[in-house]
């Protein structure tokens, strides 16, 4: 199973360890050294390459992560689907799934349920919106990260609404406790089938405990379709009634009487945050009756039909027969007067529609013209007001960037190319400047309430432990910049949060990054690196990655310590010879070091006076060689590897029988 750590796949991204597995899947952290970054690659189980269905599931993944790009939902960087090896490549991101978060805490109190759920249902609202259906919500697919927001993951099920209308007729897919009714049933699923699966994970969150149990998934399949879950506040009174509304009414089994979508959930859940105590009007219609089968005849008597062959009667032969011819009547003239007046109606309706649908008829015969490239202009400047773009409906919608200056477009839609009618809309998002704003004083606050008001003010944070005497344990004690200062959305904001136990860290594995990956990488977890760093040579990192890093990685250090790096040259290696002139009798060992690493070396050698030469390959300016004859330091001498040929210096001679101008 972990036949990939320490190897490269596709000669891109190197594999370190495993951090997840899956049914069909392992999950590996590696390390991207075309982009520079760490990434998660999830690579289909090779006991599953032939199995089509598998195939087809893990490409079904690719293809719904692909189309999405959402805060809380993890990205997906590149897919591969050969023969021989299938894999995806995501964001890594650090943390524990919700389901251990919930094993920890037993019961999550009510402020962290909703800003979990909030969370969630903005990614399944986005999925919903690229037609997509997770179909797999549980805890396990929810990944809780250290600043308390959270990533959906695992699409392993998901599915295009529009390409797909039912789900496995013979067994429903889903982890069974978690699964809806419909999902149970193999029926259709659509995006109110997410909404099921969350109102479950509340109810856990809120509870502790699943709303049904038993000892076999085929048992709690059948209770998701015919039970009712018992309400929250019998297992937890604390649980607010309106919370409970909104959780009970997310799991109906009717999928009408379910919310429909997660956007409205999410406004139920919004007026609870306004007002805790709210209680809200939900009705559902109930049928006291029970179910009923009716008979073929009883549909149709209720329907006002006969049996043919039982009420009508046959006719008779004289009955059969044809009838008398009948004298002529004169003709009415109101045939005339009904046919001119519908033909004056009919001239009055295409009137009137013409008034009312004008738009969609001029669009009918109108051309349509081709979409520009609008990216990169400035929409104030270049676009709006401009006689050629005037055949053009522009919807502006605006978006924070540090980057780009006011009014340029980030992004539009449709693409250049697209051929559009005149009414046609195109959406342009156009960059704004981040607004200024305050930083509040934080300090003695709930760490849990100061992330959640700077994730409202649109504002990074990173959190670093510090020893104080005078903050309760995990309060914040202060931030930087400091309150009252001016900030802007997307500006990075340093929490010093109070920790009794001393601020102690590990040294996170920085080697094979980049200087300023490592420094990201350091600053996260509270370090500092080293701007003084070394360098050398090395045939297996690549030029400006790190070699290694002191102290050495995992060790325990006190947070704000510095870290200082070795970085490696790369391969621009060239090499030397070095002689030396042995003594004249005897026999020995002989060692070459460079930089006190031993390069060259022979056990036994027979010294006769004679000149010894070895080759030394380097790739700094002031390399050191030494020379150990019989392990005591026989010569040695600095080589500037840089220069065509390396050049020799600082040579010394500890026998002092060397004559060095018939060495070099």
């Amino acid at each position: 199973m972990d036949s990939y750590v320490g190897k490269r796949i596709d000669g891109r991204y190197e594999i370190r360890e495993i951090i997840g597995v899956g049914g069909m899947a392992v999950v590996y952290k590696a390390y991207d050294n075309i982009d520079d970054r760490i990434v998660a690659v999830k690579i289909l189980k090779e006991e599953f390459l032939a199995n089509e269905e598998f195939r087809r599931r893990f490409k079904n993944e690719s293809k719904a992560i692909a189309v999405l790009s959402h805060p809380n939902i993890v990205k997906v960087f590149d897919v591969s689907f050969g023969d021989r090896l299938q894999y995806i490549v995501m964001e890594y991101v650090e943390g524990i799934t919700l389901k251990e978060y919930i094993e920890q805490q037993q019961v999550i109190n009510c402020k962290e349920v909703v800003h979990f759920t909030t969370q969630i249902l903005r990614a399944l609202q986005h999925a919903h919106d690229k037609g997509i259906v997770h179909r797999d919500i549980k805890p396990q697919n929810i990944i809780l990260l250290q600043n308390g927001n959270i990533k959906v993951t695992d699409f392993g099920i998901a599915r295009f609404s529009r390409s797909e209308t039912r789900t496995m007729t013979e067994s429903a897919i889903g982890s069974v406790h978690y699964v809806s009714p419909e999902q149970a049933r193999g029926e259709a699923t659509d995006g109110k089938t997410d909404i099921y699966s969350v109102g479950v994970l509340v109810y856990e969150m809120l509870t502790g405990q699943l709303p049904f149990q038993s000892d076999n998934a085929i048992s709690v399949a059948l209770m998701q379709v015919n039970e009712d879950a018992i309400p929250p506040s019998t297992i937890n009174e604390d649980v607010p009634t309106g919370l409970e509304q909104i959780t009970m009414r997310a799991m109906q089994k009717n999928q009408k009487e379910r919310y429909q979508t997660a956007a409205e959930m999410l406004l139920d859940i919004e007026e609870y945050k306004r007002n805790p105590a709210v209680v809200f009007d939900y009705s559902y219609f109930v049928d006291d009756n029970p179910t009923k089968f009716v008979t073929s005849e009883e549909v149709k008597t209720f329907s006002g039909f006969s049996s043919v062959h039982e009420e009508t009667p046959i006719p008779s032969a004289e009955e059969m027969s044809l009838p008398h011819p009948k004298p002529k009547k004169k003709k009415s003239p109101l045939p005339v007067i009904v046919g001119i007046l519908a033909g004056i109606l009919v001239v009055l309706l295409l009137a009137v529609g013409y008034v009312f649908f004008k738009d969609q008829i001029t669009d009918l015969f109108a051309f349509k013209s081709s979409v520009p490239d609008f990216v990169g202009m400035n929409y104030y400047n270049d676009i709006k007001g401009e006689e050629q773009f005037e055949k053009f409906t522009f919807e502006i919608e605006e978006k924070v960037s540090k980057d780009e200056e006011d009014g340029v477009v980030l992004e539009q839609t449709p693409e250049e190319g697209t051929k559009v009618k005149p009414s046609e809309t195109i959406k342009l998002v156009i960059a704004s400047e981040p607004e200024e704003q305050l930083l509040p004083d934080f300090s003695n606050g709930d760490l849990f309430d100061v992330r959640e008001r700077l994730n409202a003010m649109s504002l990074t944070y990173v959190e670093l432990k510090e020893v104080s005497e005078t903050i309760d344990d995990g309060k914040v004690i202060r931030t930087e910049p400091v309150a009252g200062s001016t900030v802007k959305s997307g500006d990075k904001i340093t929490i010093y949060v109070c920790s009794k136990e001393g601020a102690k860290v590990h040294v996170p594995d920085i080697t094979t990054m980049s200087l300023e990956m490592a420094k990201l990488e350091l600053e996260s977890v509270g370090l500092v690196l080293d701007a003084n760093y070394t360098s050398e040579g090395s045939m297996t990192v690549p030029e400006g990655y790190i070699i290694r890093c002191t102290p050495t990685v995992n060790t325990e250090v006190e947070q704000g310590s510095s870290v200082s790096v070795v970085v490696s040259l790369g391969q621009k290696a060239t090499t030397r010879d070095i002689s030396v002139k042995l003594p004249t009798s005897g026999s020995g060992s002989i060692v070459y070091k460079l930089n006190g690493n031993t390069v060259h070396t022979v056990p036994v050698y027979s010294f006769y006076g004679n000149l010894y030469t070895a080759s030394v390959t380097g790739v700094g300016a002031s390399d050191a060689v030494e020379v150990y004859v019989s392990d005591n330091l026989y010569f040695s001498c600095n080589v500037n590897f840089t220069t065509s040929p390396p050049t020799v210096t600082n040579v010394t001679d500890y026998t002092g029988t060397i004559d060095y101008g018939t060495l070099y």
